[in-house]
């Protein structure tokens, strides 16, 4: 019996496969963690992106829009801004950019105007003489909860917000 014993402790013939399950979890949580981080990176490229959109379009309507430097709350310029920012397109057509971007609510429009104080003399000049406040510049911010790679297995959720803004100064279109 003893020398039964000693001949199962002398073979090495399992020992790689003992290897490799001991090293597996370590090489797949690195993997995945690899992945999510790519997705994590791809997400905030994309919020990132819809807000210059947005801010660009919002950045090109007409020029009447702006006159006293606010966004009308709920108008149709804000709604449409909103939209690009989530969907790409002012009609809300289509799927939103990410799985989280649930409401237009997530994306902020705002309207600042610089009177030409801060030096800028483009900004009471050209375009913008019929604007006693100054030059109107857009602002578009989101903010959109991320979701996580592991979340979506089941293996704990990591609670962050992607958040992005974007300015454009108003030229009508």
């Amino acid at each position: 019996m003893t020398r039964r014993l000693l001949f199962l402790f002398a073979d090495r013939s399992g020992s790689a496969a003992v290897e490799m399950v001991l090293v597996l979890p370590i090489l797949l949580a690195l993997m995945l963690g690899a992945v999510d981080v790519g997705n994590f990176f791809l997400s905030e490229h994309v919020v990132d992106k819809a807000v210059r959109d947005a801010a660009r379009y919002a950045a090109r309507l007409p020029l009447a829009d702006y006159t006293d430097c606010t966004v009308p709350s709920g108008g149709a310029a804000e709604q449409q801004t909103q939209r690009v920012a989530r969907f790409g397109e002012p009609d809300g057509t289509g799927n939103a950019r990410l799985v989280g971007w649930t409401a237009d609510s997530m994306t902020i429009v705002t309207i600042s105007c610089d009177d030409g104080t801060s030096g800028n003399s483009w900004a009471t000049g050209g375009i913008y003489t019929d604007f006693p406040r100054g030059a109107p510049t857009v602002t578009v911010s989101a903010t959109v909860p991320y979701n996580s790679f592991f979340g979506a297995l089941g293996l704990g959720r990591l609670t962050a917000n992607l958040n992005a803004e974007s300015q454009a100064a108003v030229i009508g279109a």
